[in-house]
């Protein structure tokens, strides 16, 4: 069976994919804030308006002009897909009352509703959609993270869109605001970090990749500016060596706890 690939817009990461992730597919990105996630996407897009796919990005952590920086820092030119009608953003911050993209609520029925307006708008095609992120839907009701989930790519699945959704890890636990994403996910990319020695490193593993005979191990990673991500080489660390120490977690969580009861 020939099995049509998607370029992740990152040479390195496709090489571990059989040339990229299959057309069609939800693939889960998954990790603590500061490991690549958003980098990611923004590659994943910017391959997409470069092949001619319709684009769309949804943002709950950042702003419109936010990405839009982001991407110009790696020459990726967004403000143009844009005003050519082939990305659009959805902004969960926006506060504009005419604007026809920005997410009134993080609500999913209204995030599915202005996805599918939004395809419409683009017009036919195969489309690639980012959501960065998904935790921000379900941080009220974490239990029903898998639900939501499931709904999303459901009621997307017939729209014709590769996707990426974006789930944030806590930085004290290394564990989802919820469950649920990494269950329903055909692919899940998993980015984490560390410190040693006083300099920040970041790695990805494919935890899964369905229809793929994907690496297996976990690579280093590097973001360049004016160039973007790069996987250098794998690692000889395991995946349980760049979490932090369970005594750390639960002393940052603890100063946490203690600094949230000191407001009212």
């Amino acid at each position: 069976m020939r099995i049509e690939r998607i370029s992740t817009g990152i040479p390195s990461l496709d090489n571990l994919l059989q040339g990229g992730v299959p057309r069609g597919f939800l693939v889960a990105l998954v990790g603590e804030p500061g490991t690549g996630k958003t980098i990611a996407s923004i590659h994943f897009i910017a391959q997409g308006i470069k092949e001619g796919d319709k684009c769309i990005y949804c943002t709950t952590e950042e702003s419109r002009e936010s990405i839009i920086a982001a991407a110009s820092l790696f020459g990726f030119n967004f403000e143009k897909a844009i005003d050519e009608n082939q990305l659009i953003i959805i902004d969960a911050l926006l506060k504009k009352k005419d604007d026809p993209w920005m997410l009134k609520s993080l609500d999913t029925q209204e995030l599915l509703q202005k996805v599918i307006d939004a395809k419409k708008e683009l017009g036919y095609g195969h489309g690639r959609l980012v959501i960065d992120s998904l935790s921000a839907f379900w941080l009220h009701a974490p239990a029903m993270a898998r639900r939501e989930s499931y709904i999303i790519k459901k009621v997307l699945h017939p729209w014709n869109f590769t996707t990426y959704a974006v789930s944030e890890y806590a930085i004290t636990t290394g564990e989802a605001f919820g469950f649920g994403l990494e269950h329903i996910g055909d692919a899940i990319f998993r980015f984490r970090k560390y410190v040693r020695g006083g300099v920040l490193r970041r790695f990805l593993l494919i935890e899964k990749c369905r229809l793929t005979a994907h690496d297996l191990r976990m690579w280093e990673i590097e973001i360049i500016d004016g160039v973007g991500m790069i996987l250098k080489s794998p690692t000889e660390y395991r995946a349980e060596d760049v979490r932090l120490p369970r005594q750390v977690a639960e002393k940052v969580l603890k100063a946490k706890e203690k600094k949230e009861m000191e407001f009212p």
